[in-house]
C-alpha cells in the first residue's frame, strides 16, 4: 500500500516538473497571436481615419479642378462671343473714311436748284445711306454729339468758341462724327465745344457785383465835378 502511494506520489511530481521547449515555443505563439489580434483593431481603425482624410482631400481637389474648369468654360465661350462681336474692326475703321468724304461732298453742295448738282447730291446720299445701313448691321452706330455736354469719353475737343446758342460746354460744332462698334468706341467724334461769350460773361459779373455798380453810377458825377474846378480855374 505505501508502495503504491510513492509511486503516485512520483507520477504527480513528473507531470509537475519543468516544461518542454516546444511547450514554451507553443506558448508564446499564443501570447503574440492573442497581442497581434488586439492590436489589429487600432490599426484598422487608423487606416480607416487616414482613407477618410485622403477621400476628403480628393473631394476638395475635385471641387476646385470643377470650378476652375468652369471658369474656364465661362472665359472662353465670353472671349469667343467678343471675338465674333469684334472681327471686323479693323475693316470697319478702313470703311469710316469713304464715309466721311460722302458726307463731305453733301456739304460742299450748296445749291440743289442746278440739276446736275441735285442729281449728285441724290447719288451720294443713296451711297451714303447704303453704307451706313450696312454699318448697322455689324452693330456700327455714330456717337450723338451735336448739342449735347461734352463727354471726354467719347469727344475729342479741337477747340472752343463763343456761343449763346448753345450752354456752356456742351458741343456746337461736330468736324468728324464718333463711331461706336456695339458698346466699344472705334473713334470720338471731333468737336468744337461752345464757351459763354465775353461780352455776356462780363455783364453778369458786373451785375452781380454791387459795388461795381455803384462806382459806375458815382463815375459820372465825379468827372462832372472835375470839369467844374477846371472851368473855375
Amino acid at each position: 500500500m505505501a508502495d503504491q502511494k510513492e509511486k503516485e506520489a512520483s507520477l504527480d511530481t513528473g507531470a509537475q516538473g519543468p516544461e518542454s521547449p516546444k511547450a514554451t515555443e507553443a506558448h508564446d505563439q499564443d501570447t503574440k497571436g492573442s497581442r497581434s489580434r488586439e492590436r489589429e483593431p487600432q490599426d484598422e481603425a487608423a487606416q480607416l481615419e487616414a482613407a477618410r482624410a485622403k477621400a476628403e482631400e480628393n473631394y476638395e481637389r475635385l471641387l476646385r479642378v470643377t470650378a476652375e474648369f468652369e471658369n474656364y468654360k465661362k472665359r472662353a465661350e465670353r472671349e469667343m462671343k467678343d471675338f465674333k462681336r469684334y472681327a471686323n474692326e479693323s475693316l470697319i475703321k478702313e470703311i469710316l473714311p469713304f464715309v466721311d468724304n460722302l458726307e463731305r461732298a453733301l456739304a460742299s453742295v450748296h445749291d440743289p436748284g442746278e440739276k446736275a448738282m441735285e442729281g449728285l447730291r441724290t447719288g451720294v446720299e443713296m451711297t451714303l445711306n447704303g453704307l451706313l445701313a450696312t454699318l448697322k448691321k455689324f452693330g456700327v452706330m455714330p456717337v450723338e454729339a451735336q448739342g449735347k455736354p461734352f463727354d471726354p469719353n467719347v469727344h475729342h475737343a479741337v477747340s472752343q468758341e463763343d456761343s449763346s446758342e448753345y450752354p456752356e460746354n456742351s458741343v456746337c460744332r461736330v468736324l468728324q462724327k464718333g463711331y461706336l462698334l456695339n458698346d466699344r468706341l472705334l473713334r470720338p467724334s471731333m468737336v468744337v465745344v461752345s464757351r459763354r461769350p465775353e461780352a455776356q460773361g462780363k455783364n453778369e459779373s458786373n451785375e452781380a457785383d454791387p459795388q461795381h455798380s455803384q462806382n459806375q453810377e458815382a463815375q459820372p458825377e465825379r468827372s462832372k465835378k472835375k470839369k467844374i474846378r477846371i472851368t473855375v480855374h
